[in-house]
């Protein structure tokens, strides 16, 4: 008996947007109902046996056309995981025995790797893991910290991602916090990590409020969004939160996202020069 066109969308979507005809089938989906969906435009052909629906994510059906699944930091950003960089191509899972498929206007980034896929996606740890070993450390601390923020990573998680990383890399796992408030604080606190400088994250100062970080117990540090701050109405409370600190005798250092990202230079030397002269220390006036 012929399927509607719009259940046969509901099918896709109920297995996650992915499909194959051998999966349809076993919902009682005929090929010619699944045909009429194609033409109808409530499934999207991908490639022989392959199917999607057409609010498909662009990375999804990229990765498919190209023979994978979606891994590494694309995996990650469409899970609305905090990415630093801007990461314009595809990074596609491929596994050993796949094969690459030619596709127009072809950017995708290759992961040879022998891990599952469901639903054209890797799992969160798989791709944590790829970014480790594609875009580096801080990519990867950053990723994982908002990961575990959102929850999309539990203890068990942590630990299986931990005991597959490199030995050497294993320590991130265990420096990374499930209360990191934005990728620019993880990055932060993990670059003044190698110079031994010991930060307090997400603290309560009374009649302040919540501030980002605290070097000593004197010295604020605050990172701002790439556009959390930009308003007259933030820069007002930012500047009201700063008078509020210095009169109780703390320093605020405050810094935005492109200085962080891009001009990381300065950000170091305006926080190494506090701390080097022991203005981030309650005792006296530091030294000068």
């Amino acid at each position: 008996m012929p399927v509607e066109p719009h259940l046969v969308h509901q099918a896709c979507a109920d297995l996650g947007g992915v499909v194959s005809a051998r999966e349809l089938d076993s919902f009682g989906i005929d090929r010619r109902s699944l045909a009429r969906a194609v033409r109808t435009g409530d499934l999207v052909r991908i490639r022989p046996g392959t199917y999607v629906t057409p609010e498909a994510e662009p990375d999804l059906v990229t990765a498919l056309l190209h023979g994978g699944a979606v891994g590494c930091v694309s995996r990650l950003r469409l899970a609305g995981v905090w990415v630093l960089g801007a990461h314009p191509e595809t990074h596609v899972a491929m596994r050993p025995t796949g094969r690459r498929r030619p596709h127009p206007a072809c950017r995708c980034v290759q992961h040879w790797n022998d891990v599952s896929s469901s639903a054209g996606l890797v799992s969160i740890v798989d791709a944590l893991r790829q970014v480790l070993g594609c875009l580096g450390a801080e990519e990867f601390f950053v990723c994982l910290e908002s990961a575990m923020r959102r929850r999309l990573i539990d203890r068990r998680g942590l630990d299986r991602l931990s005991s597959g990383l490199p030995a050497e890399h294993r320590w991130l796992t265990e420096f990374a916090r499930w209360n990191a408030d934005s990728g620019l604080e993880s990055l932060l606190r993990l670059r003044l990590r190698r110079y031994g400088i010991d930060v307090q994250s997400q603290v309560e100062v009374p009649g302040v409020g919540r501030v980002d970080f605290v070097v000593g117990d004197r010295l604020i540090l605050e990172v701002d969004g790439r556009s959390n701050h930009e308003s007259p109405q933030h820069r007002h409370k930012d500047l009201r939160r700063d008078a509020l600190a210095a009169a109780l005798g703390f320093e605020t250092l405050r810094f935005d996202y492109a200085l962080v990202v891009h001009e990381w230079g300065i950000v170091e030397a305006a926080i190494l020069a506090r701390v080097d002269r022991g203005l981030h220390l309650s005792r006296g006036l530091g030294r000068l």
